[in-house]
């Protein structure tokens, strides 16, 4: 699909891509032209926000993703499509939409509805890659599944390694803000534990990295590397914890009537912070914050490795996180708003040669475009109907025209009904419908309101952007009378 289409074209292609066969061709991919293949290293993050060095947080420690992003493309305004991670990461594998492969809840395998989808590690098996993970790269339930392999995909790799450190023989230690009332994979919980860093879980994601880095170094790889925290539990070595000294956090400065605008589904943690004291929510931050700083630490140990090994200058590395966070904004915590901070996520791609590195771009790109990103920079043969696009031109031109917006969905559920919200994002706007808008609509002026405190959808002024931006929501909005029921999730598991 062309990064620059005509508004007809948009709506066409985006249309058909809508209502086309959910199944994409199971013909071998090409392998690359080319005498040297580029190895592939795709960086998964749980729960990571852009809260973030590079993205310009002023408080958090990311020197390693900080480095990172001097190498290659930050992709300031990258969004995911759905704000979970079982849609999210099985979205961006499988390069379609969630209402595509109708994946919107953590137990249900996109291959019982889309068995014969080539997945991105696929297409690389097939290309004659070494393909592997470590970690999380499609769902876990976390921490209940860390160890095993949860909800992966056996057919997407050649070899698969399930860490397990320390974490999780502390979990009974937690200081835990939910306590008995939700399962501990969605509860404000931490622990400031007295072991090393390559005791905990994400320690030996590193440590089984590099090793497999140092195995295959000598033949094309594509090697998934998955990082548990920040995912709660936050539980990570005391010295990270040390580096926030708790009278430097604070909470998100929200207006006294944020909330009062905003309609009642967009709303998806009542009462606001729920209902704990300003105290506790800055003790949360603060585990977040050291939880994100214990990640950075041990990228840098694989990026360390990508370097010893000369490995660097004929690797792609992608940094993905699969949700945004929110961290007290709207009074809320977690993902599963259509809120910038929920449906953004962190994003960087090196890709060597390319000419805008150390660069950052404005764009609105999404998790789907990652698929046909590195198909196309590894000289593979993508299946036809993948949603998205490749950045190539933008990551050799930071400013190159791109007129695709970004859409992130979520559902929701009201007794007995189930309903999806939609929310599109271009450079200036972000646009949201519940329930196809019976259930209320959002519109916010990211030029003049980046926090999103003034819903505009209501106001006169503004009703040519809001017809404007409803066509584009219903370009890709699936009709309401077919969503599915959701199903129950099992306490402690949810992700």
């Amino acid at each position: 699909m062309s990064p620059t289409l005509s508004r007809r074209d948009f709506f066409n292609t985006v249309g058909a891509g809508a209502a086309c066969s959910f199944l994409q061709s199971s013909t071998p991919a090409a392998p690359s032209a080319t005498s040297t293949k580029m190895n592939v290293l795709f960086i998964a993050v749980d729960d990571l926000n852009n809260a973030l060095g590079c993205f310009g947080h002023l408080l958090v420690k990311s020197p390693n993703v900080d480095r990172l992003a001097a190498r290659g493309m930050r992709f300031d305004h990258a969004y995911c499509q759905f704000p979970l991670c079982s849609p999210s990461r099985s979205s961006l594998f499988t390069g379609l939409r969630p209402d595509a492969i109708r994946i919107y809840d953590l137990k249900t395998h996109f291959r019982d509805i889309v068995p014969d989808v080539l997945t991105l590690p696929q297409l690389f098996q097939r290309g004659g890659y070494f393909v592997a993970r470590v970690g999380k790269l499609y769902h876990y339930g976390v921490p209940g599944d860390i160890g095993t392999s949860g909800l992966d995909d056996p057919k997407s790799w050649d070899q698969v390694v399930n860490p397990r450190g320390r974490d999780k023989d502390e979990e009974d230690k937690v200081t835990n803000l939910h306590i008995n009332a939700r399962g501990l994979g969605a509860s404000l919980a931490w622990f400031e534990s007295e072991g090393t860093d390559d005791e905990y879980t994400d320690g030996k994601v590193a440590a089984e990295t590099i090793r497999l880095l140092e195995e295959h170094k000598d033949k094309p790889f594509f090697i998934g590397c998955g990082f548990y925290r920040p995912h709660v539990p936050w539980i990570v070595p005391k010295k990270y914890f040390d580096m926030y000294p708790l009278e430097r956090i604070a909470l998100p400065d929200n207006p006294p009537n944020d909330r009062d605008d905003a309609p009642e589904p967009a709303l998806s943690v009542k009462p606001a912070n729920y209902g704990f004291s300003d105290l506790d929510c800055r003790k949360a931050l603060r585990a977040y914050f050291a939880s994100t700083t214990y990640m950075d630490t041990q990228l840098g140990r694989v990026l360390d490795a990508l370097d010893r090994l000369g490995l660097a200058d004929k690797t792609i590395v992608v940094f993905w996180g699969d949700n945004g966070y929110h961290l007290g904004e709207h009074g809320l915590w977690q993902k599963q708003s259509l809120f910038e901070e929920s449906a953004r996520v962190p994003l960087i791609v090196v890709a060597p040669g390319a000419k805008a590195r150390g660069q950052a771009t404005a764009r609105t790109v999404e998790t789907l475009d990652l698929y046909p990103t590195l198909a196309d920079l590894c000289g593979l043969e993508a299946p036809k109907n993948l949603a998205g696009a490749s950045l190539r031109p933008l990551l050799n031109d930071s400013n190159t025209s791109w007129t695709r917006p970004a859409y992130t969905q979520t559902r929701r559920s009201q007794k007995d009904a189930a309903f999806m919200g939609y929310s599109v994002r271009t450079e200036r706007w972000r646009y949201t419908e519940w329930d196809a808008g019976k259930r209320g609509v959002e519109l916010y002026d990211h030029q003049n309101d980046p926090r999103e405190f003034t819903n505009l959808a209501s106001d006169p002024k503004y009703a040519e952007t809001v017809a404007e931006m409803k066509r584009l929501v219903q370009a890709v909005a699936r009709p309401p009378a077919v969503l599915p029921a959701p199903k129950p999730q099992k306490k402690g598991k949810k992700k």
